[in-house]
């Protein structure tokens, strides 16, 4: 940046001379007040360039940076995002508890704080075994900070038991893409939204969700696009539609394998397409001609000629696209209901095709990177498989050690609650994750980690979790480090320091690597810079599906971020998938028979309604950063559920009246929201808010049973008044399990589970 001093000559008409006297004048001045830092947003997967401003070292604001993806737009988080670095909620030092549980935490050295966690795990894992220790990772920090996530559990601590929050987000779509293609990404670059003629949105709430990215279906409806939404609530998204199908929560599939079949019968299938680059689509055609528009509309309440209407008006169209999102994903059936869509997409010849196919929008801010690199518990680097061997050993050669020092896969991070609980865990890590509010049915989870011998917490706030812990090590934002992450798009992009952690704190791959020295295995951990890890993690994901290689921080500046694989250096990268094959080693997709199931729990006379949850546009995930964030929280200060004007009346409910939730695991009391735009059957509370505000109280634990995903958008639920009697404790919700599936649906209760499909699914 330079200073264009002839603006403020002396005499000049078009300004006035501020420092016409002094002993520095304009003409000689060669200071800069402020610089612009160029980087990217933390919050969700969109990750819009920003510049920030930095003046004497500190963050003081933002400006709008034009990178491809948002061309300088930024949403109301994005624009605030910067106000967490000088917080004065900033956790400064290290806490511990020296008292034991139950006692406050106290201000700590880093020398007492390391020497006490890594003393107890050595006992720990002399008296219990390796796998005593547990790590849970996350998804919205950097692709180095989550490859020495993985690596760190692996080499550092010995364990295999590590997972991650990414587990709880988007993993049935990554299970389903990877089986489908071959291939887990975002199939194309966010600019090819705007060349569909017709987007069909599922489970997304893409306005409020991914406001940027929304901009991209503006542009396409510009350009003459259909919209249809398929959501239980008629979201700002929904309302600006062609058409809204108002499916109840958990029902999506029968009315998707319905459209297929629409699409059969009024012949818009290409056959010629799915004869040279699918397999399985004759089985598919027989299994949906049962989904007829009538079934559906028994099952999931939207009416039969709406169904027919989208399936041709997707079917019309060329190209078509489905961006689908955790409404479809978080459920038992998540896997199979995105299958559904890619059935679909496929049937029309869509994939590999500008504005055509099909697009998961990942929700967390590194949600794409965070799944590929190995902190997953079935995964090593570059989206390998750590129970084949040969990926095995390519890893280990990278990390110096022999193959058999690397643990096999461990459990679920939804599965590792009952190891907790149960005491096979004794002690878990835990750093860009707070499971107080994210998890489900949060009083078992409660028990569990109170049950640990050891609870550590590395994070920037004192979340919810954090709360609980023995020692909490104060870590750095997204702005006071460097490294990379990896949008919905599969672009990598470059996040640049700003400033330096405040007080004590330290950058979270300072702490992994200083405790891995404390436990003896430093020398793996040779690390002095954010690039020497990322010089690593390119090597380690060499050869693998997901290779980064080529990829180096000099050309994602030059570049504008680069999309993955990328093999080598004079590679251009790959922006758009599956042009001209898929990922299997036939080149070809794979077409899946999906049947409809039911949710886990389904509503009866005692919990008459079906309760989801999700997202607004002003908080991000738990809520630990946003909610600290005055422009945000002062707009949606507290949680409220969403009722049918129709169903308030029946129960003699106004709107903003506080009324009590009340699901087969718990109670809440917060206020009636009276909108016309949501189902009759259907309640709606946002999951942004911790302890007696947290959604998860209510919400049910069953998961997905391959890919272990909890079903948080459909539950039983009821709402009462507040002044009416209580209703006596207890009930029933009708339940769509038997004993042969309880034990892969519902990992709280039985732990981990070692058939091969549920380690498969661990893998994504």
């Amino acid at each position: 940046m330079s200073i264009n001093n002839d603006f403020f000559r002396k005499g000049a008409d078009s300004t006035y001379d501020l420092q016409s006297v002094g002993p520095v004048p304009w003409e000689t001045n060669d200071r800069i007040a402020e610089r612009l830092v160029p980087t990217h947003c933390c919050f969700c997967g969109v990750q819009c360039g920003m510049n920030l401003r930095v003046a004497d070292d500190r963050v003081i604001g933002v400006e709008p940076r034009y990178f491809p993806h948002n061309q300088g737009n930024l949403c109301p988080k994005g624009i605030v995002a910067y106000q967490q670095v000088g917080h004065p909620d900033r956790l400064l030092h290290p806490l511990i508890r020296r008292g034991g549980k139950g006692a406050p935490l106290e201000q700590a050295t880093w020398e007492e704080a390391l020497a006490f966690i890594t003393q107890r795990w050595q006992a720990l894992q002399a008296e219990h075994g390796k796998d005593s220790v547990a790590v849970y990772g996350g998804s919205s920090m950097t692709n180095e900070k989550c490859y020495l996530v993985g690596k760190f559990a692996r080499v550092g601590l010995g364990t295999r038991h590590v997972d991650y929050n990414g587990r709880l987000c988007m993993s049935s779509a990554a299970v389903a893409y990877a089986k489908a293609f071959g291939l887990d990404r975002g199939t194309m670059p966010m600019p090819d939204i705007a060349l569909a003629k017709c987007i069909l949105v599922v489970g997304a709430n893409i306005a409020e969700c991914f406001p940027i990215a929304t901009n991209w279906v503006w542009k396409a409806r510009d350009n003459g696009a259909r919209l249809i939404v398929l959501d239980p609530r008629e979201t700002a998204t929904a309302r600006t539609a062609d058409l809204w199908l108002p499916v109840r929560p958990g029902t999506d599939l029968a009315v998707t394998n319905a459209m297929l079949r629409q699409l059969i019968v009024d012949g818009f299938v290409d056959e010629a397409y799915l004869a040279a680059r699918a397999n399985g689509w004759e089985t598919v055609r027989e299994s949906v001609m049962a989904y007829t528009p009538e079934r559906a509309q028994e099952i999931a309440g939207v009416p039969a000629q709406r169904i027919v209407l989208a399936a041709r008006m997707y079917g019309e169209a060329d190209p078509s696209l489905i961006l689908h999102a955790r409404g479809l994903e978080h459920s038992s059936h998540g896997v199979n209901s995105v299958l559904s869509l890619l059935n679909m997409a496929l049937a029309r010849g869509m994939f590999g095709r500008p504005g055509g196919g099909a697009m998961t929008l990942t929700g967390q801010g590194n949600g794409q990177g965070g799944r590929e690199h190995g902190q997953k518990a079935n995964q090593l680097p570059g989206y390998r498989h750590i129970d084949v061997e040969a990926e095995r050993e390519e890893v280990a050669a990278i990390w110096g050690i022999p193959a058999a020092e690397i643990p096999q896969a461990g459990a679920a991070a939804t599965e590792m609650i009952h190891l907790m609980d149960s005491g096979a865990i004794k002690s878990c890590l835990i750093l860009c994750s707070n499971l107080m509010v994210s998890l489900p049915d949060i009083h078992t989870v409660e028990r569990a980690l109170r049950n640990l011998d050891l609870l550590v917490v590395i994070d920037f706030f004192m979340s919810e979790t954090a709360e609980l812990a023995d020692v909490v090590l104060p870590c750095s934002v997204w702005c006071e480090d460097e490294g990379t992450t990896t949008n919905l798009e599969g672009r990598v992009v470059k996040i640049n320091r700003a400033a330096d952690p405040p007080g004590e704190a330290r950058r979270d791959w300072e702490i992994l690597s200083q405790l891995a020295e404390r436990m003896g295995r430093g020398q793996y951990f040779p690390y002095d810079s954010a690039r020497a890890i990322w010089d690593e993690l390119r090597l380690a994901s060499k050869g693998g599906v997901a290779d980064y290689s080529g990829i180096t921080w000099e050309r994602i500046d030059q570049e504008q971020g680069m999309f993955w694989p990328c093999p080598s250096e004079d590679h251009p990268g790959t922006p758009r998938l599956f042009t001209e094959r898929f990922a299997h080693p036939d080149g070809k997709a794979r077409m899946f028979v999906v049947e409809y199931q039911p949710p886990a729990e389904e509503p009866s006379a005692d919990f008459p309604f079906r309760l989801t949850t999700g997202r607004v546009v002003y908080h991000y995930l738990s809520g630990n950063q946003t909610r600290r964030l005055g422009f945000l929280n002062d707009k949606a200060p507290e949680p409220w559920v969403e009722i049918h004007p129709q169903a308030a009346e029946r129960l003699g409910i106004a709107n903003h009246e506080r009324v009590r939730v009340v699901s087969p695991r718990g109670a809440m009391e917060l206020k009636a929201l009276v909108v016309p735009t949501i189902r009759p059957d259907t309640l709606f509370i946002p999951y942004h808010y911790g302890h007696r505000a947290a959604a998860n109280l209510l919400t049910s634990p069953a998961v997905d049973p391959t890919v272990k995903i909890p079903e948080y958008k459909a539950c039983a639920a009821r709402i009462e008044k507040l002044d009416a009697p209580a209703a006596a404790e207890g009930g029933v919700a009708r339940e769509n399990f038997t004993p042969s599936t309880t034990p892969k649906m519902f990992p709280y209760a039985v732990g981990e589970v070692q058939d091969r499909p549920s380690k498969d699914g661990k893998a994504f």
